[in-house]
């Protein structure tokens, strides 16, 4: 636990008025620093490994998400700092054990449940499965954590030598040529976790994009280009230059990073934007570069919904992003549904019923609407089902029926949206 963050937690529940909702935010905030951060040293080096939750296995993406909350209390905690300096080590680890893999064992010797996947997990390995936010993830917690100290030392050789795989590993998912090394193949029921044509996904056109095989919700995508994750990797890409042109001195391959980072902007605003019948320019979800494009979101992030949270301005289009906005909060998208115990966005992985708190919760993380942030709050507050956390899904009807009842990245992202309506729009935690 950190001190920085109990004195947090007691200042921020002063200033919210409803008990339970008080509550909500003293369990749910420090539910990653309580329950699923290992930490030690090795070689001579901070260690941190972070599981998800109720799987004992760390995302690259999660264990991001996790502690990003937590990031502008590093300067007052030196504990908090090594906890962040210990996971991008980590994770630099993890990318050079396998770049397509996206969930990683602490024990490196480690045999994976799914050893029967194609090809086969290396030990140490818990999933295979290739999503493009995995390694815009660990490039974004470097470069957070380098922008609120301004201590270089994480940029170490073995740092170097990941981002550079991770680079490498995005152009070649970019199948210029037609080919990639990365195939998935899983002998399983579920239809959601096999991607076409032999693992490689559907065919695409090779126009700039990068190809993401899984979504984050880490369901099979329909079309390879995952258009939030293109520009995801759009920021990713622009943060490595910056960090190589004015920490690494390397200017050629920072140039590299930029001219990549544009190009893959340029074929998002090129292939991925389409006038819709009833909103105007939006955002597609995915697209294959052939013209055809598959409109709707996934709860998790990097998501359509989620640019404003995750994303500087000058990557996305504010424009198209408000119309996709409004497309995406309506019964238009084939996943937004509305039932007795709740309205929001859901999606394929855990069935057409269901609605995630994520996406409730990054609705009102991106609104600029008091009213909308009230209604998300107060829905978030009626469907955990009383158990004080946040959880995967629910049921649309019945809260009672939900997946993950440890889902601790649900919890930060809620702690998170909790203190900032403290710091922006107090008078909001006083009316609920």
């Amino acid at each position: 636990m950190s001190t920085v963050v109990d004195e947090t937690i007691i200042k921020v529940k002063k200033g919210i008025k409803n008990p339970e909702l008080a509550w909500l935010f003293e369990n749910c905030f420090p539910n990653t620093l309580d329950t699923t951060v290992d930490y030690e040293i090795i070689d001579g080096k901070p260690d941190t490994f972070i599981i998800t939750g109720d799987i004992d296995a760390m995302w690259l993406r999660d264990s991001t998400a996790q502690i990003w909350p937590y990031l502008p209390f590093v300067q007052k905690d030196k504990d908090l700092k090594k906890l962040f300096q210990g996971l991008i080590n980590r994770q630099v680890k993890c990318i050079l054990a396998d770049p397509y893999a996206n969930a990683f064992f602490k024990d490196m010797e480690k045999e994976t449940e799914w050893k029967n996947d194609l090809p086969k997990p290396e030990p140490g390995i818990h999933e295979r499965k290739w999503e493009i936010d995995s390694l815009c993830y660990t490039v974004r917690l470097a470069y957070g954590y380098y922008k609120e100290t301004g201590d270089t030392s994480v940029f170490d050789k073995d740092w170097d030598k990941a981002m550079r795989l991770v680079k490498k590993t995005l152009r070649t998912e970019q199948r210029k040529n037609g080919e990639s090394p990365y195939y998935f193949i899983r002998r399983h029921e579920n239809v959601t976790v096999r991607p076409a044509f032999l693992g490689k996904g559907r065919p695409i056109k090779p126009v700039g994009l990068i190809c993401s095989i899984f979504r984050p919700s880490d369901d099979g995508s329909m079309y390879p280009f995952l258009i939030p994750s293109n520009l995801f990797a759009v920021e990713s890409l622009a943060q490595l230059s910056e960090i190589y042109g004015t920490v690494m001195n390397d200017q050629e391959f920072a140039n590299e990073c930029t001219a990549f980072s544009k190009e893959v902007l340029e074929a998002v605003n090129k292939y991925a934007i389409t006038e819709h019948l009833n909103y105007g320019k939006i955002y597609a979800y995915e697209v294959d570069g052939y013209g055809n494009k598959f409109f709707s979101d996934d709860p998790n992030v990097p998501s359509l919904i989620s640019l404003r949270y995750l994303l500087e301005k000058k990557h996305y289009s504010p424009e198209v992003y408000l119309n996709t906005r409004q497309y995406l909060l309506s019964f238009d998208n084939p996943y937004y549904s509305k039932g007795k115990a709740g309205e929001g966005q859901g999606g394929p992985h855990a069935g057409t019923d269901t609605i995630w708190p994520m996406g409730i919760i990054l609705r009102a993380m991106t609104s600029t609407s008091d009213e909308e942030i009230v209604w998300c709050v107060k829905q978030l507050l009626n469907t955990h089902n009383d158990m004080g956390f946040m959880h995967e899904t629910f049921h649309k009807d019945d809260a009672s029926e939900f997946s993950r009842s440890w889902f601790a990245w649900a919890n930060t992202l809620f702690g998170e949206l909790i203190v900032k309506l403290y710091n922006e729009k107090p008078e909001l935690l006083e009316s609920i």
